[in-house]
């Protein structure tokens, strides 16, 4: 599907080890302050002072986490470093530095990496965070890229995914389920490619799911916009495997259950018209569908008028007493109870 505009093919074998990190590494530039060291010593040095460090890491397999026939690498690069990075904001955290590590087969050329690090390159200077590390090695097969995101905050500031108290508001930022629909998208248009690989695909209608999908965003805007309405979330994790499976994750973690009313789900008209093209329930999409990369979290009750009518935050139900369960709502006012069908990197 992804044409090869780039028919020049350097082996990076050519390179070696050194040359490779030399020429991937070339365009990164430090500029946090709490980076003492970057690329270049047998490990980077960092100094947060009195604040609390946040950590997180992300294994991303080639036919398990994405598909090169519809994937650009350019956008691969980008999306590896988004997904870390929003688990950093899920914290509550400012994003600083990652380190990127990649196996790579002899099928993918030199030019074939430097899209990859493009992408990677672009993200870590919309994001602002510094390229310190990693490391690169041949793979049997395929393509890995293992990424790990480091972040601060003030003690005070980190939220943890076991604060929700019992009648707290749940809050989402954004839309949801359209990152699945643009992958259904994609999917399909993946096979009609196999049978004519002369058919031009269509994608106007879909741009916006599929940007959802191939170009995620980190919502690092949250943090400032919370701090400026003096809201701090009680409980918050980012959607990144379904917004069921984050919810249950909250409830376990809090020790609380949750009423989810399907009416308040915010989804995009794009998102509601391609489900009726593929005969699809979109509150079924809009629950599980996963790689969103917004941010689900709780409030108390007394914050309700500062975030009220915010265009950024959409109120979708209430914590409970544990003993309650976990709940959708529905428009017919209907309690169905919530089950995690969101991603799950080790179903067989």
């Amino acid at each position: 599907m992804i044409e090869d505009k780039n028919p020049q093919r350097t082996s990076i074998a050519q390179l070696g080890e050194f040359g490779l990190i030399d020429h991937l590494t070339k365009n990164f530039k430090i500029n946090q302050p709490s980076t003492l060291k970057g690329i270049g010593d047998d490990a980077a040095v960092l100094d947060f002072k009195d604040k609390k460090v946040v950590v997180s890491t992300d294994l991303l397999i080639e036919g398990v986490h994405f598909d090169l026939a519809y994937m650009p690498l350019k956008h691969l690069g980008y999306k590896a470093v988004v997904v870390n990075i929003s688990d950093i904001c899920a914290m509550n955290a400012k994003a600083t530095q990652i380190t990127v590590s990649v196996a790579v087969s002899n099928r993918f050329p030199l030019e074939a990496l430097d899209e990859l690090f493009a992408g990677i390159t672009h993200a870590a200077i919309e994001y602002n965070v510094d390229v310190i590390g990693g490391d690169t090695t041949s793979s049997q097969k395929g393509l890995i890229i293992s990424i790990t995101a480091i972040g601060e905050a003030d003690e005070d500031e980190i939220v943890y995914r076991n604060g929700a108290k019992e009648t707290d508001l749940l809050v989402v930022t954004g839309d949801i389920g359209a990152a699945y629909m643009g992958l259904q998208v994609l999917e399909r248009e993946k096979q009609v490619f196999q049978v004519n690989p002369n058919s031009q695909p269509d994608l106007d209608a879909y741009t916006y799911l599929i940007e959802r999908q191939l170009k995620p965003e980190a919502r690092k805007d949250v943090r400032t916009l919370l701090h400026a309405l003096e809201i701090k979330p009680t409980a918050m994790i980012d959607i990144s495997d379904g917004l069921s499976s984050e919810i249950m994750h909250l409830c376990k973690q809090s020790k609380v259950g949750c009423n989810l009313y399907e009416d308040k789900l915010p989804i995009d008209p794009q998102f509601i018209n391609v489900c009726e093209e593929f005969n699809i329930d979109s509150t079924t999409v809009a629950i599980n569908g996963g790689e969103d990369y917004e941010l689900l979290f709780t409030i108390a009750m007394e914050d309700f008028e500062k975030i009220k009518g915010n265009p950024n935050f959409t109120i979708i139900g209430h914590m409970t007493q544990e003993s309650e369960g976990i709940h959708l709502v529905t428009r017919a006012n209907t309690k169905i109870a919530l089950k995690a069908r969101g991603w799950n990197a080790l179903e067989e």
